[in-house]
């Protein structure tokens, strides 16, 4: 019997008991991939889903981006982790500083129940086999990406001009949004 629908703006806490109850997906991990445009509410939807799955680990994609590769991590993601994952290890992966531009730190991720992937690209093709589940947070490009700007500051200007050109390359070569399980608009009250 199917799982009953989950509310239009399920809780965290109501989101992590679907997530809970899926099969595994790579290995014994559900990995739960969260995407949407820069700026959406991704890392911010990871945090509250951590908490609510009791401290589950979080892989943020900005650790495996870089300057000259930002879309470029799918080998370094299967290598490093997802293959571990698969297996049951521990997952090792080098972290990109994006101030000093070079990976300066290693994370290591065991091989939890839930195990949450959260950034821009989470959704991409060449993950979807490997998720239990897809979260697209459903805000408009735009004002993603002006919660990004704000975020980053006047600083990161530049930056941001060459992001917004590869983030709308990648998703209209790669869109991950038919492909969600669940469309969610961010929470302001949990």
């Amino acid at each position: 019997m199917p799982a009953p629908p989950l509310p239009s703006r399920p809780s965290p806490a109501e989101l992590a008991a679907r997530l809970r109850a899926l099969p595994p997906s790579l290995g014994p991990v559900r990995l739960i991939g969260i995407d949407g445009y820069a700026g959406s509410g991704k890392s911010t939807l990871a945090a509250r889903l951590a908490a609510a799955l009791d401290g589950a680990p979080v892989i943020h994609l900005d650790d495996l981006a870089s300057h000259d590769a930002l879309f470029g991590w799918m080998p370094r993601l299967t290598a490093q982790i997802l293959d571990p994952l698969a297996r049951g290890a521990e997952a090792r992966y080098e972290v990109y500083d994006w101030e000093r531009r070079g990976y300066t730190r290693t994370a290591v991720v065991p091989p939890a129940p839930v195990v949450l992937l959260e950034g821009v690209g989470a959704g991409r093709r060449a993950l979807r086999g490997r998720l239990a589940h897809l979260i697209w947070l459903d805000v408009s490009r735009e004002r993603a990406w002006a919660a990004g700007r704000r975020r980053d500051g006047p600083a990161q200007a530049a930056f941001w001009r060459g992001w917004e050109a590869a983030e709308r390359r990648h998703f209209d070569d790669d869109p991950s949004r038919p492909a969600a399980d669940i469309l969610m608009a961010p929470r302001c009250d949990s």
